[in-house]
This record gives structure tokens, C-alpha cells and sequence, in this order.
């Protein structure tokens, strides 16, 4: 947070706070339209100042179909299901080759899951790509503060770009991981040779039209 803001905030909150001890002539009298100013408006100014201090250097929240599918196209996609039940259905958009960023994968859940069941899920199918247990740890940490309890009918979108992972509910921006690795590792769940899932792989990078 900035001096300024800091300052700005001070002004709010107290408007003779940073007078000097005992000279009240070091700040001169307070504007007439701030003496008649009521509380509400100057708590008001506050939120949305510290609104502003919280989304200093973050992207602004981008919706989904304006920038996920910029340039992909639609490929394959397939049914996974888990002891003979569906749990979702995946599809995936991709450039000319489909393991390679940039892409998106799109789950329809089908069954009702918790987001910290979703991240436990995908750290265990991570592990089949990296062997860093505290690394795979702090990444199941993050993903279960992104991921939310789902539903049928909800579905979650994750993009992967050259400088990470980015997520999205109802095209509304959930999070985003750019750690090194991660994003790699992630997307290889269903797209790795190595995938628990061999025959949604075969289906999602199936050519279109093929």
C-alpha cells in the first residue's frame, strides 16, 4: 500500500491525525464541507480505498469467452467416471497441437464434490509426474483455495498459457497459479501419456471432425 494511500486513509479516518502535538495550527481549520460531512460517506471513501490498496498489481478479473478460447479451436471430449458413475464430462480447446499451451479444458461436473476433494484428487494424479512431496503439498494448498464445492450443472475452466495456470467458474476468474511447473503438471492429468484416464485422453485429442 502506497505512503499516499496511507496517508489518504489517515485523512479519513482522522483528519487532524497528523497535525502536530498540540499546535492546531499546523493543519488549519477543516473544510467546512468536510465538518459537514456525514460518517457514513467518509467510511464509505474508506472502503473503497482500501477496495483499491487490495487489487493493486492483480489483473483485472477477466471473463472467460473474452480471452480463453482466443485462438483455439474446439478438439475431443469424453466422459469420466469413476466405479461405473459419471463424475464429469471433459472438452478441450487447443491450437494445432493439443498438448501444448496455449489451451483450455472444460469439466461438467455431473456429481456433487468439494473443492478440497477436487484439489486432493488432482495432487494424487500429479504425483504420477513429479515426486517433490512439499511441492506437490504447497500446490494442492493453493488449489484448495481455489476450487469450489461444485454441483451438477457447474462446471470449472482451466486455461493454460505459456506463464501459467488460470481457472474459471461461470467465466468468472476463480484464480490462477504461475508457478513454474505447475501448470505442466496439472494439465497432464488429462493429457499425459502417463494419464489414470487413457481412453478421455484418446477422446479429447481427437482431431475435430475426425
Amino acid at each position: 500500500m502506497s505512503s499516499n494511500l496511507n496517508s489518504r486513509i489517515v485523512d479519513l479516518v482522522a483528519p487532524h491525525a497528523r497535525c502536530r502535538a498540540g499546535d492546531a495550527d499546523s493543519c488549519g481549520a477543516l473544510p467546512e464541507k468536510a465538518k459537514n460531512q456525514p460518517a457514513s460517506v467518509e467510511r464509505r471513501a474508506l472502503l473503497l480505498a482500501l477496495g483499491s490498496a487490495a487489487i493493486v498489481g492483480l489483473p483485472r478479473p477477466a471473463r472467460a469467452n473474452s480471452e480463453a478460447f482466443a485462438g483455439l479451436k474446439r478438439w475431443g471430449s469424453g466422459e469420466f467416471r469413476r466405479f461405473g458413475f459419471l463424475v464429469y464430462e471433459a472438452t478441450l480447446w487447443a491450437g494445432d497441437d493439443p498438448q501444448r499451451p496455449p489451451l483450455a479444458l472444460r469439466l461438467d461436473y455431473k456429481r456433487n464434490i468439494e473443492g478440497k476433494a477436487i484439489a486432493e484428487a488432482s495432487v494424487k494424479e500429479m504425483r504420477r509426474f513429479v515426486s517433490d512431496e512439499a511441492l506437490l503439498r504447497q500446490w494442492g494448498e493453493q488449489m484448495q483455495r481455489i476450487f469450489p464445492d461444485v454441483k451438477p450443472g457447474d462446471h470449472i475452466l482451466g486455461v493454460y498459457r505459456p506463464d501459467g495456470a488460470r481457472f474459471y467458474q461461470d467465466d468468472r476468474l476463480i484464480g490462477a497459479i504461475g508457478v513454474p511447473g505447475f501448470a505442466e503438471a496439472f494439465f497432464g492429468i488429462w493429457l499425459d501419456a502417463r494419464t489414470s484416464a487413457p481412453d478421455l485422453r484418446q477422446a479429447m485429442l481427437r482431431r475435430p471432425g475426425g
